[in-house]
């Protein structure tokens, strides 16, 4: 069963493979700070799903807090048998695939022969803006995993991420760039069409 886990099953086991044990929202929180600059964040109930699964397979443990905390929380670690099964996967070549661009502004640029040319440029401008501040929450990501010998690998994978960052912003502003090279028409069937 442990060949039919999904990616994200391993995203998981893999944010718990370095030292400690977590909560489920400790999970959600690690993936935000480091998954999504390359991957992406699970959602909450996703991390949980993945959790129940994992431990049914017996890769990870976890432990309900006692009666004397104030909220009752279950933390999660990992075992030396879900510890040994990512290493093999981790090590392995197989469902490597392309990587997947889905990429919203783009799209809609491409469809831009049915906006107005101003709106395309607000929309390019604001996402030149998203990913400044997406670059600015990777540096800070790398900064607090800087010295900690645990991180070696996520910073390589962080610094990665923080050179996709930089070359976002640099082609989104060159294509607002090519916006504005680019003349405006109305769309077809517009009234201001004659």
């Amino acid at each position: 069963m442990a060949d039919d886990l999904p990616p994200t099953a391993w995203a998981v086991l893999g944010l718990l493979s370095f030292p400690g044990e977590r909560t489920g929202y400790e999970l959600k929180k690690w993936a935000d700070a480091s998954l999504r600059f390359f991957y992406w964040s699970p959602a909450i109930s996703q991390i949980y799903a993945e959790l129940r699964r994992l431990e049914s397979l017996e890769y990870v443990t976890s432990l309900h807090s006692g009666a004397e905390e104030p909220r009752a929380k279950r933390t999660y670690a990992i075992t030396d048998e879900g510890r040994g099964a990512l290493a093999v996967w981790a090590g392995g070549g197989q469902g490597l695939g392309a990587p997947v661009l889905k990429h919203p502004v783009l799209l809609r640029v491409w469809l831009g022969h049915l906006a107005a040319p101003e709106h395309l440029r607000g929309l390019v401008t604001e996402h030149v803006a998203r990913t400044k501040g997406e670059l600015k929450e990777v540096r800070d990501a790398l900064g607090r995993a800087d010295g900690v010998e645990a991180w070696a690998h996520p910073q390589i994978a962080l610094r990665w991420s923080e050179r996709r960052l930089a070359a976002e912003v640099e082609l989104a502003e060159a294509m607002l760039d090519d916006l504005a090279a680019t003349p405006g028409q109305p769309p077809e069937n517009s009234p201001t069409q004659g």
